[in-house]
C-alpha cells in the first residue's frame, strides 16, 4: 500500500505541473493511472478531485504573486452602482473571469445532469473531441491581442462545464484554449484556469464527502501532497516561459487531446 501511494503522490506531482502549466490535463491524465497503479474508481475520483483541488488553489495563488493574473475579490462598487441587478462581481479582469467560468461551469454542469441520459456515449465524445480540436487549431492559427469578449468567454465556460458534468472531462482545454480564443492572454488564461477548475473542484469533493462519506483518505493525502508541491513550481515556469512557446504548447496539447479522444472513441 505504501508503494502504491508513493506512486500516486509521483504521479500527482507530473500531472498537476503539466495541468498547471498548460490549463490542462490533471484529471484526464491522473484518473486512469491511478487505476492502472491498482486503486478503485471510487477512490480514485475523489482523490483527483481533492489533489486538484489544493494544488489549483495553491498554483492559483502563486500565479497572482508572480504576476501571472490578479485577483481581487472585493466587490466591484462601480461596477455594482451602474449595474445593481449583477449582485455580487469581483474587482479585478482576472477575478471576474475565475468567477464567470465557475458560475457558468457549475450551471453546464447541472444541465448536463439533465440530460446526460439522453445522449449517445459515441455522440458525446466525439463532440467534445471535435470540439477540442477545433479549439487547438484556432490557438495555433489566431493571432494573440484580440480585445476580450466576454460572450464567447461565457459560452465556453457554459459549455466547458456541460462537457464536465456530463463525462468527467473536456474542461480543461476547453476553458483554457477559449480563453486564448476569446482574446484572453496565455498566461491569464493558464492562471485563471488554475484557479476556476480548483473552486469546481471543491463543490464535487464536498458533494462525495457528503454522499459517500468514506473517502480514501491516505490516497487524497498523497494527490494532495503531489499536486501541492507541482502547482506553485508551474506557475513560476509560467511566469518565465515565453508567450508564443507556451501559446504554441497549450495549441499542440489541445490537438493531441483532441485526436486522441476521436480515435479512442472510434477504435
Amino acid at each position: 500500500m505504501v508503494y502504491k501511494l508513493i506512486n500516486a503522490g509521483i504521479l500527482a506531482i507530473i500531472c498537476e505541473y503539466v495541468d498547471a502549466l498548460l490549463g490542462m490535463g490533471y484529471g484526464t491524465t491522473l484518473t486512469p493511472l491511478l487505476i492502472i497503479v491498482g486503486f478503485e474508481p471510487l477512490q480514485v475520483v475523489p482523490a483527483v478531485l481533492f489533489g486538484q483541488l489544493v494544488g489549483g488553489m495553491v498554483g492559483g495563488i502563486v500565479h497572482h504573486r508572480v504576476g501571472n493574473i490578479k485577483l481581487d475579490f472585493r466587490q466591484d462598487v462601480e461596477l455594482k452602482r451602474r449595474l445593481k441587478w449583477l449582485g455580487y462581481i469581483p474587482r479585478s479582469v482576472d477575478a471576474k473571469v475565475v468567477y464567470m467560468l465557475v458560475v457558468c461551469g457549475v450551471m453546464g454542469a447541472v444541465v448536463a445532469v439533465m440530460v446526460a441520459v439522453n445522449i449517445p456515449v459515441k455522440v458525446l465524445r466525439t463532440y467534445i473531441g471535435v470540439m477540442v480540436l477545433c479549439i487547438g487549431g484556432l490557438i495555433l492559427v489566431r493571432k494573440g491581442g484580440e480585445r476580450l469578449s466576454w460572450r464567447r468567454l461565457i459560452m465556453m465556460g457554459f459549455v466547458s462545464g456541460f462537457n464536465k458534468g456530463i463525462s468527467g472531462g473536456g474542461y480543461g482545454p476547453l476553458v483554457t484554449g477559449g480563453q486564448i480564443v476569446s482574446g484572453r492572454g496565455v498566461k491569464q488564461a493558464v492562471g485563471s484556469t488554475t484557479m476556476a477548475e480548483a473552486l469546481i473542484c471543491v463543490v464535487g469533493f464536498i458533494g462525495y464527502l457528503v454522499m459517500k462519506g468514506d473517502i480514501c483518505w491516505k490516497l487524497a493525502y498523497a494527490t494532495g501532497v503531489g499536486s501541492l508541491i507541482a502547482g506553485p513550481l508551474a506557475a513560476i515556469t509560467v511566469s518565465k516561459i515565453n508567450v508564443r512557446g507556451l501559446r504554441v504548447g497549450i495549441g499542440v496539447a489541445t490537438i493531441i487531446l483532441g485526436v486522441t479522444m476521436l480515435v479512442v472513441t472510434f477504435r
